[in-house]
């Protein structure tokens, strides 16, 4: 009996405890090897091997919590139960990175909505679910750039809806890059992993893990100098990941497109602590017009470090040798009505560059970033990041501008030697807690923010160099001179240099410094119910020219940031408010009469953007169906305008008004089809102004009123046809206006609809596509007070190897 009642004991102890297995990996489905999988409230535990797997025996039926940490990782909690005699396996468990969260988790399976990946913690500067984020924004993923053969950022911001392209990088010192309209303003790429990246030229596509486009007037938590009232652009690059591997990619095409791109990563040393990332690319291309180029290197390390269980650190470089031809842009008359109100008036032969290849411009760049993570304790956790960028131009800048002197829709082409420089610091200490203080989650970020930018200008005065018509006709009248002349204008450098050695040279070093410190709070006062509060105060330093004090100037500026967000349905649907705050400071300006006496020079305070914004966002489906719908309403006041009773007086009395709707999709309906689409309506008035004229008016730097987008891809799953693919999509705008005098006259550049399409075939090793962009070869047009003909019908190959 006694052996009996031993043997039931220990059946009854055996069924009673049992293990749990399970797995860990990062967003990538990368095994995670190291991490710490400990249950709450017992000494058990165990750390993941190399392939992520972990094992935690002698468990007792029941339900308990499981804490998976890893050193810069953000930590999770998983409720378990225990059942004996059953196999206790938790699904896969992945892990967001501590300073940017990828994506959703997905559990053993692909990932859907590849076109979307809206978890980040750049936009909030938190690990904040795109459905706990009251900020509205769109994300450009790797994997859209890959299914559309993405060679240019241009072509990849078509991607994302309610941004517009309005000038073309023209390569010119301080603010050469690309600018584009969001919300009714304009805004360059100023930031790279959330911190300033500036470039003269064109960023370089192939390091980008994604674009974000975050909306609305976002100065709070990033500043006023590297934003707008619209919202800004952020470019996140490539980084390491545990493993090995990589790809060589070579994709050619129309008008002489040559990219070659490689990008490879590998640990450094045995234990797995150390890897390292690089990608580099080459990139040349000709214009579809006369003549016309653009060529670049570009190399990108990358470097991860974990230093312990607590310290790592991660250092990023990107540097560009780039060199290319202005784009061709017809500067219409901004003090005037234009001779033309349309393109078809203008008879504008968009084939001619009215340039050449002799008269380029350099942009070489560079941008460094050291970021160094802490975990103070298991709810606060230290960031320090240092960044610095570089950006020089060095060659010939040229813009054809018509000054409505001679002949009508004749241009001036005014031309000189850029050399100058662009250097920029920043840096950033942050302190990112997620505690409880009663039942009430709060996740909050506090930093300090120290921002120099000083810029060197050695470039040449402007001399004309002829006149063009849009026709292709040219002369040598000078605007600027009583006679008629005949002069002849040869587009060499050799002829340019003997017109510019008469010109002066600048000498003008300037340097602006901003101090600046910020709090943001999410409270969590339901699991469905959340508010999000936050201040910022910023001291701007400036100097204008550091050689003489007199027009130095600082102003103290506060921003705040508010909103509200609830979950009806739980992780699937928000509905959400927002306000938020931008600000532009204000140099002070002479005024009163001088015929009275000297002049006085009058202060202004900082120009202020207030945004209202309210909407739904979805994730419905298991994820299939991301969606964001939202209303905004944005007011610009305190405009600095001359005084309409004295000439000689100015006031900060203007004000603009931008309200609009923005609908963007991201769904993955069946296995194999992704699509992403957008539809945004801005309407824009100035609605106070000295310049009666202009009031009423839609400002110039707006863009098309309406924007759509759509692409969809499709990979077959299975059967003989398994990893080929389709992929088709369309970007389209309304009528625009480039020249807005209201009834004194108008320019208007015309709506357009242009589709794409691509086919490819997907395997383990490889990837061969072809991408038809422009598919009708529709003519069309972009500008900013500018016309710029946009590229034709191109053909794309591509071809990659993955090892």
């Amino acid at each position: 009996m006694t052996l009996v009642m031993l043997l039931v004991a220990t059946i009854a102890a055996t069924a009673q405890n049992t293990t749990l297995t399970g797995k860990v990996t990062d967003v990538d489905n990368t095994p995670l090897m190291g991490v710490n999988v400990l249950v709450k409230g017992t000494a058990l535990g165990a750390q993941t091997n190399f392939d992520g797997a972990f094992s935690i025996a002698n468990l007792e039926s029941g339900t308990y919590t499981v804490l998976v940490s890893y050193l810069g990782y953000k930590t999770k909690e998983l409720q378990v139960t225990i059942t004996a005699n059953t196999e206790n396996t938790l699904e896969i468990v992945q892990l967001y990175e501590g300073n940017e969260i990828l994506k959703e988790v997905v559990v053993n399976g692909e990932r859907r909505n590849k076109f979307s990946r809206k978890e980040t913690a750049y936009v909030a500067k938190l690990p904040l679910k795109d459905l706990e984020n009251t900020q509205v924004y769109s994300t450009i993923t790797s994997d859209l750039l890959v299914s559309q053969i993405t060679t240019k950022f241009d072509d990849a911001l078509k991607n994302a809806v309610g941004v517009d392209k309005l000038w073309s990088s023209t390569g010119r010192g301080g603010d050469g890059s690309g600018y584009y309209s969001i919300r009714g303003f304009s805004v360059q790429p100023q930031l790279v992993n959330g911190m300033p990246g500036l470039t003269n030229g064109t960023i370089n596509a192939a390091n980008i893990e994604r674009i974000e486009v975050i909306k609305g007037p976002s100065a709070t938590l990033f500043g006023s100098s590297v934003t707008s009232y619209g919202g800004l652009i952020n470019t996140v690059t490539k980084k390491p990941y545990k493993g090995y591997g990589g790809e060589v990619s070579l994709t050619a095409g129309s008008y002489g497109l040559t990219v070659l791109s490689a990008d490879f990563n590998t640990a450094l040393d045995k234990n797995n602590d150390i890897y390292f990332r690089l990608n580099t690319a080459y990139h040349t291309e000709d214009s579809f017009q006369d003549a016309g180029f653009k060529k670049s290197f570009f190399v990108a390390p990358s470097l991860s470090y974990r230093v312990n269980n607590k310290l790592s650190f991660s250092l990023y470089a990107e540097i560009t040798e780039a060199e290319q031809t202005n784009a061709t842009s017809l500067f219409l008359n901004r003090a005037a009505p234009s001779a033309s109100s349309s393109i078809s008036e203008l008879g504008y032969n968009n084939k001619l560059s009215y340039t050449s290849n002799d008269l380029s411009i350099e942009n070489p760049t560079s941008n460094y970033r050291v970021e160094m993570d802490y975990k103070l304790s298991d709810t606060w956790q230290s960031q320090t990041i240092l960044s610095k960028s570089n950006t020089s131009s060095n060659g010939y800048y040229s813009y054809l501008y018509e000054y409505g002197i001679l002949e009508p829709n004749t241009f001036s082409r005014m031309i000189n030697k850029e050399n100058g420089k662009t250097n920029t610091t920043d840096i950033q200490q942050n302190f990112i807690g997620d505690f409880k203080l009663g039942t009430l989650r709060n996740r909050v970020v506090a930093g300090l923010d120290y921002y120099q930018a000083t810029n060197i200008d050695q470039s040449s005065g402007f001399s004309f160099y002829g006149n063009v018509l849009p026709n292709g006709d040219t002369n040598g009248d000078n605007p600027f001179t009583p006679e008629v002349e005949t002069d002849t204008y040869p587009l060499t450098e050799a002829g340019v240099l003997s017109v510019l050695a008469a010109q002066t040279t600048n000498n003008i070093k300037s340097k602006t410094s901003t101090y600046s410190a910020y709090v943001s709070d999410v409270l969590n006062i339901t699991p469905a119910l959340s508010a999000m509060a936050s201040l910022r105060v910023d001291r701007f330093d400036n100097e204008d020219d550091v050689t003489t004090d007199a027009d130095d100037y600082a102003q103290t500026a506060f921003s705040p940031k508010f909103g509200v967000l609830y979950q009806p349905i739980l992780d699937k649907l928000s509905v959400f408010a927002n306000y938020q705050n931008g600000f532009t400071n204000i140099a002070p300006s002479l005024v009163g009469d001088p015929a009275d006496g000297p002049q006085t020079l009058k202060s202004f305070d900082p120009e202020q953007a207030n945004q209202l914004e309210f909407g739904i966002k979805t994730n419905l489906f298991n994820g299939k169906l991301n969606a964001t719908v939202s209303y905004y309403d944005i007011t610009v006041s305190d405009k600095v305008m001359t005084d309409p009773t004295s000439a000689f007086n100015k006031i900060q009395d203007g004000e603009v008004e931008s309200t609009g709707i923005e609908i963007e999709i991201n769904a993955n309906p069946i296995n194999g089809l992704n699509i992403k689409a957008g539809f945004s309506n801005n309407d824009s008035e100035i609605t106070k102004t000295d310049n009666a004229i202009l009031a009423g008016t839609r400002p110039l730097e707006s863009g098309a009123e309406t924007l759509y987008n759509l692409w969809a891809n499709y990979e077959f799953q299975v059967g003989s046809l398994e990893g080929f693919g389709l992929g088709f999509g369309l970007n389209g705008a309304s009528e625009s206006s480039i020249i807005n005098y209201g009834p004194g006259g108008t320019f208007d550049l015309p709506s357009y609809t242009i589709y794409n399409s691509s086919v490819f075939y997907q395997a383990d090793k490889y990837r061969v596509g072809l991408k038809l962009n422009n598919m009708f070869n529709e003519t069309y047009y972009k500008g900013w007070t500018t016309i710029t003909p946009q590229q034709p019908r191109a053909l794309l190959a591509n071809f990659t190897y993955k090892f």
